[in-house]
Parts: structure tokens; sequence; C-alpha cells
């Protein structure tokens, strides 16, 4: 190593191979950037603004909102600045590693507010009548901090390890972003420890949240289906079913990209599952909650309501 020539950025190849098609992936990915933004900042107004929204499971939708604007935030503008310029650019070591620390805390947060609203759900399907006790402020308030936190310690113990790392030959990353797995298959020191650190790592702080979103979903359709009345069942499950979509998109993805062995094939289509939780997911999460509850429509429509009469009210002023 003492020989060569460290490296200081990388290449994301990204969509370089996608030739003219460039400006059509650009004006693609801003569109989906600007509506993911509007549509996540929309839901935390609507739910600060509206005292009918002060429960429990829209305090952890407006949670999730805010994280999904910042997870967006950590890609989407660095992958539509290397698509300008034909679909791939450079980026420095330290900004790889800046971006790669918000998009894994901010990802491995997600993971613990998930399984944070599938509590909620849990407890406000399965025991209606202890659910102002148990879903109180405080525990809300504790759940959500500690979803925050517990992503960021996390990736913490990752970004240590990843500082021990050295890069002197290859320097192309072939992804949009920088991700743990890229990065370290550039590394020239030895990556045996940090490998098997980053599974176990991994698992340690994925799968708990995971078990705890499955156990749930487990009780609440076993409570949907023991409801006598198919009014009853439909009303329990719409309360949970936005946020089952969300999750299974989220975690099938996440699962095919981290837990799947790397084969070729699966290897080349990382990329594009990548997308599904980088991407599409956050840019969704707006729409299913929106288009499939109620509550939110109304809260909309009442905003509307507001800002339409506020003019013909100065008018006469």
């Amino acid at each position: 190593m003492e020989n060569q020539t460290l490296v200081m950025e990388f290449l994301l190849l990204g969509f370089g191979d996608v030739g003219d098609q460039w400006f059509l992936l650009f004006l693609l990915f801003l569109v989906i950037y600007i509506a993911t933004m509007a549509g996540n900042i929309l839901i935390v107004v609507l739910i600060i603004t509206d005292h009918h929204l002060h429960t429990p499971m829209y305090f952890f939708l407006a949670n999730l909102s805010c994280l999904e604007s910042c997870y967006s935030s950590s890609i989407l503008p660095l992958m539509l600045v290397n698509l300008s310029k034909g679909g791939q650019g450079t980026i420095s070591v330290t900004g790889c590693m800046v971006q790669y620390y918000f998009f894994a805390s901010l990802g491995a947060s997600e993971c613990y507010l998930l399984a944070a609203m599938s509590y909620d759900r849990y407890v406000a399907i399965c025991k209606p009548l202890l659910y102002t006790t148990l879903m109180n402020g405080q525990v809300c308030l504790q759940l959500a901090a500690g979803s925050w936190i517990s992503g960021s310690l996390a990736v913490n113990i990752f970004m240590y390890l990843m500082h021990q790392l050295r890069f002197c030959h290859k320097s192309e990353i072939n992804h949009f972003l920088c991700d743990l797995n890229p990065i370290v298959r550039q590394a020239c020191n030895d990556t045996h420890m940090i490998e098997l650190l980053s599974v176990l790592i991994t698992a340690l702080f994925s799968l708990p949240p995971f078990l705890l979103i499955l156990v749930s979903y487990v009780s609440i359709i076993s409570a949907i289906v023991r409801i006598p009345s198919s009014s009853g069942r439909k009303k329990a499950f719409s309360t949970c079913s936005s946020h089952l979509i969300v999750v299974s998109v989220f975690y099938s993805t996440i699962i095919i990209v981290y837990v799947l062995p790397q084969t070729e094939a699966l290897r080349d289509l990382n990329k594009v599952f990548s997308l599904f939780y980088t991407v599409v997911t956050p840019f969704f999460n707006p729409l299913i909650y929106s288009l499939r509850n109620k509550e939110v429509k109304e809260a909309f429509r009442k905003g509307v309501a507001r800002l339409c009469v506020l003019p013909s009210t100065q008018r006469c002023n």
C-alpha cells in the first residue's frame, strides 16, 4: 500500500449506461423528487395544523414523512446532478462517507419507526380499551426519539469501521449512491472483519424491528378475522392497510439487496431494487396515506377551503 496512490474520489457509474436517455431519466427523477418533497411536507403541515389529526397514528406518520423528506434529499439531489452530466459523476471519498452516513442512518431509523407504527396499530386493534393508556404522549415521544437515535447509533459503528479502509486501485462504484457493499469492494486493505461485522450489526439493528412488525401483524390479522361483522373487519383493516403496503415494499426490496446471497444476477439488479426503497417508497408514502385515508383527505379539503376563503376575506377588509 505504501507504493500505491490513495484514491481521493470515486466515480459513481450510476445510470451511465443509458446513453442518450439520460435526459428523460433526469426529468423523471426530478418530478419524483419534487412530488416526494411536496407530498411529505404537505402531510406534516396538515397533521400539525389540524387538531383532529393530533393522535398517535398521525404523530408517527408526521415523523415518517419528515424522515422520508430527509431520506430523499440525501440521495436524489446527487443523482440528479450526475444525470445532468450524462448519468455518472465523481464524488470525494469524504463526500461518499457523508452521504452513506445520512442514507444509512435514516434508513435504519425508518425500520424502527415502521415498527413503532405497527405496534401502535396492534394496540389500537387488539387492545382498544388500553389504547389511550399504552400510547400516551410520553410513550409516543419515546418511541419516535428512540427510532431516530437507534438509526444513528447503528451507522456510527459502521462509520468507525469504514474509517479504517484505504482505497488505492479501482475508484468506480457501480451504483447511483454510496452504499456499504460497493464502497467495501473498492478497499485495498483486508475487509473480512468489516464484512463479518456488517452482517452481524445489520442483523442486530434490522431483525428486531422486522420481527416486531411481523408479530404485530400476525396478531392484528388474527384479531380482524375474529370480528363478526364484515363492516367491522373492513374498518379495522383500513386503519393498517396503508402502513402494511409501505412496510411490504420497503422490507421486500431491502431483503433482496442486503440479505439474499449476492449472485452476479442479483448484483446487476441491485441498482433497480435499490430504487424501490430509496426513491419509490418515499414517493408513494404520501400518496398511499392520503388517498387511502379519509381523515387526511378531509384535513386537506379544509386546508384548501381556508386558503380559498382567505383572499376573499382580505378583499372585503
